[in-house]
């Protein structure tokens, strides 16, 4: 059982950047591959980041590419989220996600967070 909080949503204006941190409770944290997703209202969740369980291999959505990056540290069972160059569509609710071998499909993901909202003003 894995038990995710996301945390470091919050209000940023455009080209601003933002970190976002997700800590895990359970021991197998390190066995899990991590994703952050995210969803816009109105939209579906969609796929942002995700990075396997040893940290050395990672994947990014189109949308974030070059402007985000995700990482993790196992010994603070914790994985992150940094956000550059901040625009408008990037402003949705942020979930942290946890699933052994997952890719990029939420239905690969067992454990969710409740979320971080996320918002870029103009």
């Amino acid at each position: 059982q894995v038990q995710l909080v996301e945390s470091g949503g919050g209000l940023v204006q455009v080209g601003d950047s933002l970190r976002l941190s997700c800590a895990a409770s359970g021991r197998t944290f390190s066995s899990y591959t991590m994703g952050w997703f995210r969803q816009a209202p109105g939209k579906e969740r969609e796929f942002v980041a995700n990075i396997r369980w040893s940290g050395r291999s990672t994947y990014y959505a189109d949308s974030v590419k070059g402007r985000f990056t995700i990482s993790r540290d196992n010994a603070k069972n914790t994985v992150y989220l940094r956000m550059n160059s901040l625009k408008p569509e990037d402003t949705a609710v942020y979930y942290c996600a946890a699933g052994a071998g997952a890719t990029t499909y939420r239905y690969e993901y067992n454990y969710w967070g409740q979320g971080t909202q996320v918002t870029v003003s103009s």
